[in-house]
């Protein structure tokens, strides 16, 4: 590991659905952000709401940003992306390059996710199980919000969930085409517009089993169990982000041994065994550091 690493520019971690900068003493990113720190680099977590749709996080995304710049008195941030937050990182380069240097996705769904389709597929659009759902969800995420100290940002669970379909990420990449590839699997531009695009994600595939570490951690059982609801890539995801839905720009490597939220480094620090995903962030800003970003 780069254990001194300044980049150019700060680094913006972006949570996605559901997420959060840190609840009590208990981080989103967890132990990403102080190690980045530690490394040399400037970082800042952006406050965006839980649940809603791309455009809505990435109006958000960018208030935030000019706000930092203003403060800071830097000219532009790198943006890491996590899930969600890599099309709402996406949608703010897209709409102001000039603030942007680079958007690294992290497991980032830029196709879209099966999970989301399997999900939206339950819900009639205004029966009452999607009115069900929806009460449920607002009333979690405004919980986090709060407990996270920003309880003020709207929720919109069906917007999210939507915006996270085939279909909607579709619609999505016919508007903000930034760095997807060309070719299914392949990798995109890694500049457009002047702005570096980078990827990587884990794949937990049937063959893979849990060990010791992780093999009674809730959110690791259910990414197992969430893979089985994949047809296209049944062998090839994360849990929630099919290998190839997730590649973008530059694509570092697609198929670590990690699940949705080891990526986060989730549930705290309880990853597979030889796993540190907090090692890949630290390459990554040590990649961008090179690039003079």
């Amino acid at each position: 590991m780069h254990t001194e690493v300044t980049t150019k520019y700060p680094i913006l971690l972006v949570h996605g659905l559901f997420g959060f900068d840190r609840i009590g003493t208990f981080e989103m990113f967890y132990g990403i952000s102080s190690a980045l720190e530690k490394a040399g680099c400037r970082v800042h977590v952006p406050a965006l709401s839980g649940t809603h749709n791309n455009e809505a996080r990435g109006e958000q995304l960018l208030e935030q940003i000019e706000r930092f710049l203003k403060r800071t008195g830097f000219t532009k941030v790198n943006l890491f992306g996590h899930s969600q937050g890599a099309l709402t990182s996406r949608y703010a380069a897209a709409k102001r390059p000039d603030l942007i240097a680079s958007v690294t996705s992290i497991s980032g769904p830029n196709h879209g996710s099966e999970v989301a389709d399997r999900v939206r597929q339950a819900f009639e659009p205004g029966a009452l199980p999607e009115q069900v759902a929806a009460t449920l969800t607002t009333g979690f995420s405004k919980f986090l919000a709060l407990l996270s100290g920003d309880s003020t940002l709207p929720q919109d669970p069906i917007a999210a969930l939507d915006a996270l379909t085939s279909k909607g990420v579709g619609a999505f990449n016919a508007k903000y085409p930034q760095g997807l590839p060309a070719r299914w699997g392949e990798n995109g531009p890694e500049w457009v517009d002047g702005v570096g695009y980078y990827s990587w994600s884990g794949c937990i595939s049937g063959r893979l089993t849990s060990d010791g570490r992780n093999a009674f951690d809730p959110l690791h059982l259910a990414c197992r169990s969430y893979a089985l609801l994949f047809d296209r890539e049944k062998d090839f995801n994360d849990g929630l982000v099919g290998r190839f839905s997730s590649h973008l720009g530059n694509v570092i490597r697609s198929d670590y041994p990690m699940d949705h939220v080891d990526t986060l480094n989730q549930t705290a620090g309880v990853v597979r065994k030889g796993i540190d995903p907090i090692k890949l962030y630290i390459d990554q800003a040590f990649r961008l550091s090179s690039k003079g970003l």
